[in-house]
């Protein structure tokens, strides 16, 4: 991180940096286990890690979700808790991801307090302008997707492409991650659209060599942001590294963050 330091949102907290988003799956990780899978692919240079395991009971998902804590102590890498907002205490997580159907975002808020984080899955114009009725500081990001269709999640919405990327990052006060059928190759397209990062599963979780595909995606992000970033960025959700003064950002504005991972 550069002298100046992340911008604040509400509660204090840092921006996130969003580049490269793992979502973990038990099964895909087989026998190598989750917490081996995170840590390889934060090694290589993941920036957040989401815990998803919706077969698991609370009480297993509060022992990984323990688990992964301990590895990613130290790194600067944020675990986030996908819908079960009640465990984010027990697991000692940094926040939660919630969607359409899961937890009232005023209500996860509520139960997680001002300093931890939260995101929001959104498929269509009509949940982001919902979701922009909301205090500013009640959401840190929204995942945007599918953006391709993708196996990793049987009951995703339909795939909405590119150009729905596209919209709802522009339309979107808060940074905006990609989620759905995305790989190596299509990272530099994902980018072009404004999007602050890509969220992945099948593409690290269960691969022959995890790190190297985290380090793949990440390569990919950083080259694509670097040649978006010369070409002056791109419309809607910002350029990694561009800091916007905050009093003329005004309410919903959100700093992108450089590549480098900061300390939470």
């Amino acid at each position: 991180m550069d002298g100046t330091g992340p911008r604040t949102t509400g509660g204090g907290r840092a921006p996130l940096d969003l580049s490269v988003y793992l979502i973990t799956d038990t099964g895909q990780c087989g026998a190598f286990g989750v917490p081996a899978t995170v840590a390889a692919a934060v090694a290589a240079g993941v920036t957040v890690v989401q815990l998803r395991d919706p077969d698991a009971d609370d009480a297993d998902l509060v022992v990984l979700g323990r688990a992964l804590v301990a590895e990613l102590a130290g790194t600067g890498v944020p675990l986030l808790v996908n819908d079960r907002v009640h465990l984010v205490e027990a697991i000692g997580a940094d926040g939660a991801h919630v969607g359409q159907g899961d937890a009232d975002v005023l209500e996860a808020r509520d139960l997680l307090g001002p300093h931890a984080y939260l995101g929001l899955s959104v498929q269509t114009a009509s949940h982001v302008q919902a979701a922009t009725t909301l205090p500013a500081d009640a959401l840190d990001y929204l995942g945007v997707g599918p953006v391709w269709p993708t196996g990793s999640k049987p009951d995703a919405a339909p795939a909405s492409g590119l150009e729905r990327l596209r919209e709802l990052s522009a339309a979107s006060p808060w940074p905006c991650v990609a989620i759905g059928g995305i790989t190596v190759d299509r990272v530099a397209a994902v980018a072009a659209t404004g999007a602050a990062g890509v969220a992945v599963i099948s593409a690290i979780c269960g691969q022959p060599d995890v790190g190297a595909a985290a380090r793949a995606l990440r390569e990919a992000w950083d080259g694509a942001v670097g040649e978006r970033t010369a070409g002056g960025g791109a419309a809607g959700g910002g350029v990694a590294g561009s800091v916007p003064d905050d009093a003329a950002a005004g309410l919903h504005a959100w700093a992108g963050v450089p590549t480098q991972r900061f300390v939470l």
